[in-house]
């Protein structure tokens, strides 16, 4: 290819630079657009993948070029080294770089430095109209150039950089590359200073992160892992007959909990879904059976998700991931011991209280409030399961408002042996007049003793009132009865209690795990030190 003559722009060329304007196409036009690109285009063609943009460059409403971008390839390696990002960061982040998929001048307009300027123009709006079309920016751009038609010359002056060739395959169906013999030339430009070390950082910046949630959960366990959880949960009894045991229980259940870790959430088609994700090793990890039409290991459907939800021991389960969750962890740290319950979406208002531990986040158990009642009884029926499990001696259960009974303080400290860190609210008025007294007289201590100060904190403003905090190690001195516990309200309706609700609280006091996880010791640390 000879190398073409330079010259510079003509006075009259210079004031069409100058004036340049770039749009975007609009829907009325994309017959022409389309039969300009197939006519004059080297590749004959104008096909687009994923989300896209078109644009169209004019001087005075005459068309002089035009320029389509779209998704970013999936696998550059170049470009891929060059950004630094894992294999997951790319497929996870890759909607936040675009292709330039055809820059054409149009036939008689082939003017000096217009495809330079009207590239520039182009990329000074790209990331703005993307993100009000599809919701977020692009912060990188590629594009090929194939050496035996151009230089890349528009690219070099425009600040891109040559990252290599291509191997010289092409994409022609979901799976499957030919070999086109045409390697092409790779160019990359950052749009965003910096963008490739954002785009390989553990976590995106907050505007580009959006890109992630909209990328469907994918399983990255290696076939050992799945193996070992696999084996583990092998303790669960099958409840299923000897014919329908084409997905044995012990993958599937372990299936299921890699899908939870990787944040599948919403159902049995979501599990599905992933299933289908996974590979043939993936497949034979779980020890799934062969299509003996095909002879490729078969992946579960949603009816067999359903089945498996609806009939399997939940005790069995639960105790078989706990178990398996301390052997790959080992002991549990936390001090702080967080349980709070929440309603389960579709369910028909079922409900689920769990524990965890605030500082590391384990998982401690679950159990499910019954019909007919709330979360105070069966808060207290997982503290048994926990103990039993694990000595609560020395730790502190913080549990929000709703929990504040007597019940429930007699058994975190006299059955557990441990202390609790509740929130009185300002319709549970006797007990949160109490400690508003206490407070605002003179430093006193939960426990009795004459230890530090008050350690409560009230938050200012006009029309905000912050409950107190209680927590105690001596029920009875700090409000609550240590004696028989006052049954006249919680065992008979567990669904009227005699604290309240309803004040007002802090940011951080909207639950047990926020208000743990801000460090409740941190915070109220001289009612916890006695």
């Amino acid at each position: 290819m000879s190398k073409p003559k330079f010259r510079r722009p003509q006075p009259e060329e210079q004031h069409l630079l100058d004036h340049l304007s770039v749009r975007l196409l609009l829907p009325k036009e994309r017959a022409r657009y389309a039969a300009l690109m197939v006519e004059h285009h080297y590749l004959h063609a104008h096909h687009l993948v994923g989300e896209q943009l078109c644009y169209v460059v004019t001087y005075r409403g005459q068309w002089l070029a035009l320029a389509s971008w779209c998704a970013a390839a999936r696998y550059l390696k170049a470009r891929d080294q060059f950004i630094g990002w894992t294999p997951e960061q790319c497929r996870r982040r890759r909607a936040l770089i675009a292709n330039n998929a055809r820059l054409l001048i149009l036939p008689g307009v082939h003017y000096p430095n217009l495809a330079s300027r009207a590239l520039k123009l182009l990329l000074a709006r790209l990331a703005d109209d993307w993100q009000q079309r599809y919701g977020h920016p692009v912060v990188l751009v590629e594009s090929f150039v194939d050496p035996q038609q151009f230089r890349g010359t528009t690219y070099k002056c425009s600040g891109w950089s040559e990252l290599g060739r291509t191997q010289g395959w092409g994409r022609c169906g979901q799976d499957f590359y030919v070999k086109h013999e045409r390697p092409k030339q790779l160019w990359v430009k950052e749009l965003v200073p910096k963008a490739c070390p954002k785009l390989r950082a553990e976590s995106l910046p907050g505007a580009w992160a959006g890109v992630e949630t909209t990328v469907a959960p994918r399983c990255n366990a290696k076939t050992h892992e799945l193996k070992a959880l696999t084996d583990h949960l092998a303790r669960v009894p099958e409840f299923r007959s000897a014919h329908s045991l084409a997905y044995p229980l012990p993958g599937l259940l372990a299936l299921v909990a890699v899908a939870s870790f990787c944040g599948v959430a919403r159902g049995k088609k979501d599990l599905a879904a992933f299933a289908a994700t996974l590979s043939q090793s993936q497949l034979r990890a779980l020890r799934f059976r062969r299509d003996r039409h095909t002879g490729a290991l078969r992946q579960p459907g949603s009816t067999t998700f359903f089945r498996l939800l609806n009939e399997v021991d939940e005790a069995a389960l639960e105790a078989a991931l706990l178990a398996w969750q301390d052997q790959v962890l080992g002991p549990i740290p936390d001090r702080l011991i967080a349980v709070d319950g929440k309603k389960l979406r579709h369910s028909q208002g079922g409900e689920l209280v769990s524990a965890a531990g605030a500082q590391s986040g384990r998982w401690l158990g679950t159990v499910r409030t019954p019909d007919k009642t709330n979360e105070i009884p069966a808060a207290r029926v997982l503290l048994e399961q926990v103990q039993q499990r694990m000595d609560l001696s020395g730790k502190v259960v913080v549990l929000d408002a709703l929990h504040t009974q007597d019940e429930t303080a007699r058994q975190i400290v006299q059955e557990l042996g441990a202390d609790y860190l509740f929130t009185v609210k300002e319709n549970q008025k006797g007990l949160h007049d109490t400690l508003r007294e206490l407070e605002s007289g003179h430093a006193f201590s939960p426990s009795g003793s004459n230890a530090h100060g008050p350690t409560t904190r009230t938050q200012s403003g006009p029309t905000r009132t912050a409950p107190a905090t209680l927590a105690a190690h001596d029920a009875r001195t700090s409000g609550l009865c240590r004696g028989q516990p006052d049954r006249n309200v919680a065992d008979r309706d567990p669904g009227k209690r005699p604290v309240a609700a309803q004040a007002v609280a802090p940011d951080h006091q909207r639950g047990p795990a926020a208000l743990a996880s801000q460090g409740a010791a941190g915070r109220s640390a001289r009612l916890l030190e006695h």
